[in-house]
């Protein structure tokens, strides 16, 4: 229907998480008409992007800077005797922007998927790894007395949670999961911070 150049780019649009063919070919007709300055910036950023950002080498946030560990696990006075583990990065910012966890996180990089029987795709057996001895990935001084599962009140959500409690529960460690302040089938990047303060708070 488009000349290849276009049809290219819609379809490299439309592999962005709830980006349609729709929605993606209105970005690629606004590029079409964007000032030439616009279009380099846009370039030049995402460029850069794999260039200066890094993983944690402890929970997978994406960050700029020097040494192995994001701002978050770098941090001495967070607490690390808790690990909270979330779905996605958005996920983790929504948590912080509570500004009622002190604790370190572990980014999960989705869901169980409801119709297979092992996970593929998710770090489990990297998460396993993290809590069996955290300063081989560079977390000295860590010691987790609680285990916060936070993952989201969706199908998916609730079927990783009651994944990571069977194979969490060998480790012997305190595991909670938020309230149900949050509503079922919602997400956590778009909970106010006062609902998501609430499910901290009442986490069991």
């Amino acid at each position: 229907m488009y000349p290849p150049p276009i049809q290219k780019l819609i379809e490299q649009f439309s592999k962005f998480p709830t980006v349609g063919p729709r929605t993606a070919a209105r970005f690629v007709f606004y590029l079409l008409q964007a000032p030439k300055e616009e279009i380099e910036e846009l370039v030049n950023s995402i460029s850069n992007l794999s260039k200066e950002i890094k993983l944690c080498s402890f929970c997978f946030k994406p960050y700029a800077g020097p040494g192995n560990l994001c701002e978050i696990c770098y941090d001495p006075r967070r607490d690390r005797t808790k690990l909270c583990i979330v779905e996605k990065e958005v996920d983790l910012e929504a948590i912080e922007k509570t500004k009622k966890y002190n604790g370190l996180y572990f980014i999960l990089g989705g869901t169980v998927p409801l119709l297979k029987k092992e996970p593929k795709k998710i770090r489990i057996s990297e998460l396993i790894e993290r809590i069996k001895d955290p300063a081989i990935f560079h977390l000295f001084n860590a010691s987790f007395e609680e285990i916060i599962i936070a993952t989201n009140p969706t199908p998916e959500g609730e079927a990783t949670a009651l994944y990571l409690e069977k194979k969490l529960k060998p480790f012997n460690k305190k595991i909670t999961k938020l309230g149900r302040g949050l509503p079922i089938g919602g997400e956590l990047e778009y909970a106010d911070e006062e609902t998501l303060s609430e499910a901290l708070q009442r986490r069991k």
